[in-house]
């Protein structure tokens, strides 16, 4: 739910101002704030497609307990990014393409077990490039089909908002 309002609240911001313009860039590196919260790098290899690589972790502790559970994951995505032709709005794209992931799961009980989860996952989302000074802003929707250890089929549960600072 938490997810839906930032989004809405992004795409508001962006349709409602008559005076934002973007700019292109070829790579940038920032924050992912979402499942899982993660460091971002995006490089454009053509004018149009770019590769995301991003690193994360989420986990949960029990207060009474103690015991707990963590996932780290490595991603990697290839993306298509085409303009969103609105009046007064220049560098808003929206963005669609496929990549995988490796979820490490650490599970901090009598056990401690760990596994390891593989998984095929698509991308829906915009990309915004503020025109005078280096932040990119995207929000996007990635779902995800899991395959391997306790966690097998699709999670319809993923996205985040990713802030990047615009290195060239």
């Amino acid at each position: 739910m938490k997810y839906k309002i930032l989004v809405l609240s992004f795409l508001g911001v962006l349709f409602c101002s008559t005076s934002i313009y973007g700019q292109e860039f070829k790579s940038a590196i920032g924050l992912r704030l979402g499942y899982p919260t993660s460091v971002t790098y995006k490089t454009f290899i053509t004018e149009s497609a770019a590769l995301e690589f991003f690193a994360g972790t989420r986990g949960q502790r029990n207060v009474v307990n103690g015991n707990g559970w963590r996932w780290w994951s490595l991603s990697g995505a290839y993306q298509i990014h085409k303009p969103v032709n609105l009046d007064g709005i220049e560098g808003l794209n929206y963005y669609y393409g496929f990549g995988a992931t490796a979820l490490f799961w650490n599970f901090d009980f009598e056990t401690d077990d760990n596994t390891t989860v593989f998984g095929a996952q698509g991308y829906l989302g915009l990309s915004y490039t503020l025109r005078n000074q280096p932040i990119n802003f995207s929000a996007d929707w990635i779902p995800t089909f899991l395959i391997g250890g306790f966690s097998n089929g699709f999670g319809g549960g993923y996205g985040s908002f990713a802030v990047r600072y615009v290195l060239k």
